[in-house]
């Protein structure tokens, strides 16, 4: 196995990076992709001495102030295997020079996002921006340009579809966290545990999501839920989410499919902005469950309770409970089992 040495560098300044727009060569695996400024070792060179000429080459700046943040293992699927060494810098003298790899431009941080980069770029992006200290991130492309997979620090992240308006895949796929940084429509799958009482009205089994939750934490929530992974069946993730979430093994007939949900919303938690863009495919399970035999998920549930479906409706409807439950999805649950009845 052959790999390359590289640094790669975001200087910062007033709410900015500089970023390079890679247009000069032909040959080029960033051609016409927008990056930091960097390069490859020369022998013998450690990423600080590195980063340094490079920087004073391309640019024509002496950083003074800088951060080695993270390694970044880089599989481009087309035989080019890269460790690059990430930095970060905010102090440097010198005047700006033409680049001979292309174009230097100053770009707001919150603009870069909207510039042509790789997508494994808007992962360690995101972690700069949550002010992660020092990450390991790895990387792997499928010779064409779209990202297959990503671990950070060893632990494989999240990929999902990001979905057309009309609910259809077209090829792309991000990282969970830039979903729901950019807002990208995606899927999941929603499955409402209900149980039918004896004077004939419907209890529906809510969670209490983990306060550790990236979103809505300590929040009470439909049964089980989950994101749907690139390239996975929904139902599959339904049937997942409720053995993970739960402890219910169910079979794929047993899920009753209700309809479809369209949900956004706008907000921050942990500090953090989030925006959820998402098509829900709305199930229901009626087989009968004791919450003694359940087995909860302890890093994504706290609790559960039974509550009647009506007076859930009316609380979701009102806002007298602390939930992060769709009113339109509930409607649809309470709707469908009045008609069973």
């Amino acid at each position: 196995m052959t790999a390359r040495l590289s640094t790669l560098c975001y200087i910062e300044q007033d709410g900015r990076y500089l970023m390079l727009h890679r247009t000069v060569k032909e040959k080029d695996i960033n051609k016409d992709k927008w990056i930091g400024v960097g390069g490859h070792f020369e022998e013998g060179e450690s990423p600080e001495e590195c980063l340094l000429r490079e920087v004073w080459e391309e640019t024509g700046y002496r950083l003074t102030s800088y951060a080695y943040r993270g390694i970044v293992t880089f599989i481009s699927g087309n035989g080019e295997i890269e460790y690059m060494s990430l930095f970060t810098a905010d102090g440097f003298t010198g005047r700006e020079i033409p680049c001979d790899e292309g174009q230097l431009a100053w770009i707001e941080k919150e603009k870069v996002w909207q510039l042509d980069i790789w997508e494994g770029d808007k992962i360690f992006f995101r972690l700069l921006d949550d002010k992660i200290p020092f990450f390991s991130l790895k990387l792997v492309y499928d010779g064409k340009g779209g990202l297959v997979h990503a671990a950070l620090d060893g632990k494989e992240m999240e990929l999902l579809d990001v979905l057309a308006e009309d609910g259809s895949r077209f090829g792309a796929v991000s990282e969970r966290g830039v979903v729901h940084r950019e807002g990208s429509l995606h899927a999941t799958a929603h499955v409402w545990v209900a149980r039918k009482e004896e004077d004939g009205r419907y209890g529906l089994l809510l969670q209490k999501r983990s306060r550790e939750k990236e979103s809505y934490p300590g929040c009470y929530d439909l049964s089980a839920a989950g994101h749907v992974a690139a390239g996975d069946d929904i139902i599959h993730t339904a049937l997942r989410e409720l053995g993970e979430e739960l402890g219910i093994q169910a079979g794929e007939s047993q899920l009753v499919y209700v309809g479809e949900c369209r949900s956004r919303y706008r907000g921050s938690f942990h500090g953090k902005p989030f925006f959820n863009n998402e098509r829900s495919s709305v199930y229901l399970y009626l087989e009968p469950v004791d919450i003694r035999d359940l087995h909860l998920q302890e890093t994504e549930v706290e609790e559960v309770l039974w509550m009647d479906a009506a007076e859930c409706l009316d609380r979701v409807k009102n806002g007298r409970s602390p939930t992060c439950i769709d009113v339109d999805e509930l409607s649809m649950i309470c709707a469908y089992l009045d008609g069973e009845e």
